[in-house]
């Protein structure tokens, strides 16, 4: 059978796979807290999302204490015990770092999916649909199997309500059941927060790969590089190969110390592995990048990245070098059907456009160095005469590093609320900005009222970039790209 072939039938049957109605063993105890909980229910979607919308959800507040009452990785186990431990029913490939790890994800996912293997994965924040998170070649769990997900793990939730399991929590147990109910072969995971504390941490993974490590979330994980690096380095197993994006020598010296800790190969791109790239643009194909890569058993010449930007060069390495990992501990991947799943690989919030006219593009940048390599990657790969940015940020993020690298590359700033509780005051971040730069800036409060002020600031060779946000990002996409909207 053809791999194309093959690879359509999988996912018409990821598609209807059905997650069985089974009864959670409970104990006396955990019977009476159901009776006591009789009241909810979950039937349908809506109310799927209602339940989880109750649990705690630290991607939508400001402070968020890093500990292990609210980080904790043993009430993970419970609930995943109380579930069958689902998560021990799939090999896994286990990604963590602070910019490029979703990309990366997406990267391998679709390298194993063309090589034959049914593939899970596993990402968040979400943009507009929560159904993101969880994929099973490369679709997502459908409402009906989400409701029967969250109404399975509802009655251990209660059991546990002591403990208080969280949003993400719930929501990854929920996406290891689906994954062990379709029976994949292998699930791509994306870590949360950090890596050591991270509820995603309770896998034993085939492979781990470490994207590009800068400052974000700097009151949790730790003010230097080299703290960030040692949350980070949390997701390292003993004998579980590690493949690595260049480093700054503190983090890579860090990186090191805790896997001869461990007991794991670490691998960097560019020094332990052999790569190289280019920046390309033709008439055929326009901007892009291409990425050479060799280790002992696998050589990958001039592959196409899928993605803009030549931070995106360094997730393709990454990806590659995972991918070499899985061939080396029995994995049958052919080179070229990863080259080819590649081309096929397109992400949510990442120079993503979703207006032409005028031209509007979102990234979900949301930290110094991703603000940086987005106006790089718009200079390298789109053509426009003068680019308006409309930004919103969180407030705990490096505001100040942000706005350095924004005023390099937008001619002017329009400043809006993300819309959630963890959102900087668009005003403040006037006075911030202003301080630094003479350009064009206002404030508009709200993404529509600040979008249909950039429609009316731009001409048809203008650009108009939304980003500083996933959650601005996800705003924009559910409202501006709407079928009917008009500014």
């Amino acid at each position: 059978m053809q791999v194309f072939g093959m690879l359509s039938f999988m996912g018409r049957t990821a598609a209807k796979t059905r997650v069985p109605d089974k009864p959670v063993r409970r104990s006396r105890a955990a019977q009476r807290t159901g009776r006591r909980t009789a009241g909810i229910s979950i039937r349908n979607y809506p109310s799927a999302l209602d339940f989880l919308t109750t649990r705690t959800n630290y991607e939508l507040m400001s402070r968020v204490g890093y500990n292990t009452s609210n980080f904790n990785l043993s009430r993970m186990l419970r609930i995943l015990n109380a579930l069958g431990n689902p998560h021990r029913a799939f090999k896994s490939a286990h990604i963590a770092g602070t910019k490029g790890k979703g990309s990366t994800s997406h990267m391998l996912a679709a390298m194993l999916q063309r090589a034959g293997y049914r593939t899970g994965l596993y990402t968040s924040p979400h943009f507009v649909d929560m159904r993101e998170r969880i994929r099973v070649n490369g679709e997502m769990v459908s409402e009906a199997d989400f409701t029967r997900l969250i109404a399975r793990i509802a009655p251990i939730a209660i059991r546990l309500a002591k403990e208080k399991p969280t949003f993400f929590e719930l929501i990854t147990a929920a996406g290891f059941l689906h994954f062990a109910h379709c029976k994949v072969d292998i699930a791509v995971i994306e870590t949360g927060l950090g890596g050591r504390l991270d509820a995603t941490n309770v896998i034993k993974p085939e492979v781990c790969g470490i994207t590009n490590i800068s400052y974000d979330h700097t009151a949790q994980l730790g003010s230097t590089l080299e703290a960030i690096a040692e949350e980070k380095a949390g997701i390292f197993k003993p004998g579980v190969p590690v493949i690595c994006a260049p480093q700054r020598p503190g983090v890579k010296r860090v990186l090191r110390e805790r896997a001869a800790k461990v007991g794991c190969e670490l691998r960097f791109v560019g020094y332990d592995l052999e790569f190289s790239y280019r920046f390309e643009c033709s008439r055929a194909t326009g901007p892009h990048s291409r990425v050479c890569m060799a280790t002992p058993t696998t050589r990958f010449d001039h592959v196409r990245v899928p993605l803009l930007g030549e931070h995106q060069a360094y997730n393709c390495a990454v990806a590659l070098g995972m991918i070499d990992a899985l061939r080396q501990r029995g994995m049958a991947v052919n080179p070229q059907d990863a080259i080819d799943g590649l081309a096929e690989v397109k992400v949510q919030g990442r120079l993503e456009t979703i207006r032409t006219m005028p031209h509007t593009i979102v990234d979900a940048a949301h930290n110094a160095a991703s603000v940086a390599a987005l106006m790089r990657a718009i200079g390298q790969n789109i053509p426009y005469d003068s680019m308006v940015v409309i930004f919103g940020c969180s407030a705990d993020k490096d505001i100040d590093g942000m706005l350095d690298e924004l005023q390099l590359g937008a001619d002017k700033v329009i400043f809006t609320s993300t819309g959630t509780p963890r959102s900087a005051d668009p005003y403040e971040l006037l006075a911030r900005f202003q301080e630094k730069s003479q350009k064009m800036a206002q404030v508009e409060p709200e993404l529509r009222d600040a979008y249909a002020t950039a429609c009316r600031c731009v001409s048809r060779e203008d650009l108009i970039c939304i980003t500083g946000s996933v959650h601005l990002v996800g705003h924009a996409k559910k409202t501006l790209a709407a079928p009917g909207a008009a500014y």
